[in-house]
């Protein structure tokens, strides 16, 4: 199987839709010779800040020496991102080979699995075959149900915030949300919890005491920032002085902070990390569309916020790096999304919208959007493209505006790669006549 084929299997309608459970990932996985039980992992939760977080631990598992795994979702730009080791994305020919491999186990079950099960089990069995020392392994959807809970009991857990976001699944309450992200907890392991609203916290707190773990929270009274620009942030916490990341955001310190206790537990879990290592892994992780600068002249930055706790953390920062400039917004979003909240939370920063239809079944209508947007008074557009509503863009603002792309992550990508590439402008004057 090549990767083209790999990709339309796992991409097959036949195994679209969501069905939360562990008992088709378990038969898949002992079907494959249970390969995730020959791993050691650490198993992250929560709503916003998992793959932040799973990226600094993983750039700092690998400069400490150790073959380290990620998995996370979506990808950005490319599937093969999901997939990691070192840092290298799953070669097209793994991908097909262990795709193969699942795709003739799966014919065998007696339920069809879905994407997101078939996707695990692939990472799951590249892990094994590549002989990772660690694995960090990103929940796809809450926690409890989630296919990646498949595992046993990890080197510990660790949840990041919480809050609302596919409440027609997760349940309605931080209480039930938590509830479900608290499932990934199991016995005689250890949580490292991002501190949470009371609610939340009770729930995570309660449930780690239950299957008797240690519980461990960041000290965020001994986090100092000491400096923030567009290039990155230095930050003094606890013992650790001007420690660097490129990472944006308030919010982005306190997941660093979370980082910086996981790895204490990880030394005192004889997984040795120096501070060296802590230090160079921290300052060189990158994790795109997180508040990602991709051009300074116009200044274009890219953003996954796609729920009410993710828009404020956006809100913060254009307040804090633009509060005197001109934004001009790009915005696609999934109908299972507040567009309202999310459109009312971020209107005191933007002066004009742009909407776009992300290329998801569960897409929000570019038009229907942008009519929620002009209720508010805002000028919006609708376009019928990303490469129209980029052109739009570039066309409204001078060097000194800004232009900030956010929403779902499934058309995030898209712009990304867009812009990236060149194909729309080198300066703002090519733009102007482009098209």
């Amino acid at each position: 199987m090549n990767y083209d084929e790999a990709l339309d299997y796992i991409h097959s309608p036949k195994y679209h839709g969501m069905r939360l459970g562990l008992d088709n990932i378990r038969e898949l996985m002992t079907k494959l010779g249970n390969p995730q039980k020959r791993l050691k992992f650490i198993h992250i939760a929560g709503t916003n800040g998992k793959g932040s977080v799973a990226s600094y631990l993983s750039h700092i598992l690998t400069k400490a020496g150790y073959k380290t795994g990620l998995f996370t979702s979506p990808y950005i730009e490319r599937f093969n991102e999901r997939i990691q080791v070192n840092h290298e994305e799953i070669p097209d020919q793994s991908l097909g080979n262990i795709t193969k491999l699942v795709k003739e186990k799966v014919e065998s079950m007696r339920e069809a699995p879905t994407e997101f099960e078939i996707i695990t089990a692939i990472a799951l069995t590249y892990f094994h075959k590549m002989d990772c020392d660690i694995v960090v392994l990103e929940v796809g959807l809450g926690g409890k149900l989630d296919s990646t809970n498949v595992i046993g009991p990890p080197l510990m857990s660790v949840i990041t915030p919480i809050g609302y976001d596919h409440q027609a699944i997760l349940g309605e309450t931080l209480t039930e949300i938590a509830g479900e992200k608290a499932g990934i907890i199991k016995e005689g392991s250890t949580t490292v919890l991002y501190p949470q609203d009371k609610e939340a916290e009770e729930v995570i707190v309660q449930t780690a005491l239950l299957k008797n773990n240690e519980v461990i929270k960041p000290d965020l009274r001994s986090l100092t920032p000491v400096l923030s620009d567009l290039n990155g942030q230095v930050f003094h916490y606890q013992t650790y002085k001007n420690l660097k990341i490129r990472l944006l955001g308030h919010h982005q310190l306190k997941n660093a902070a979370v980082v910086v206790e996981a790895v204490q537990l990880l030394n005192k879990l004889r997984f040795p990390v120096s501070e060296e290592a802590l230090r160079d892994g921290l300052a060189e992780t990158k994790w795109p569309g997180r508040f990602e600068v991709i051009s300074k002249q116009p200044t274009i930055v890219i953003d996954g916020a796609h729920n009410i706790d993710s828009i404020r953390a956006l809100v913060d920062n254009l307040t804090k790096h633009f509060s005197n400039r001109r934004i001009v917004a790009i915005l696609g979003i999934l109908r299972d999304k507040d567009a309202r909240q999310m459109v009312e939370a971020v209107l005191p920063v933007i002066d004009s919208f742009i909407t776009v239809t992300p290329d998801n079944p569960r897409a929000m209508d570019a038009g229907n959007l942008a009519g929620y947007i002009e209720e508010y008074g805002v000028p919006t557009i609708a376009s019928d493209s990303y490469d129209q509503a980029i052109q739009m863009a570039i066309k409204q603002v001078n060097n000194h505006d800004v232009i900030c792309a956010f929403g779902s992550l499934y058309y995030i990508g898209a712009i990304r790669s867009r812009i990236t590439s060149g194909k729309f402008f080198i300066n703002r004057n090519e733009a102007l006549n482009d098209g």
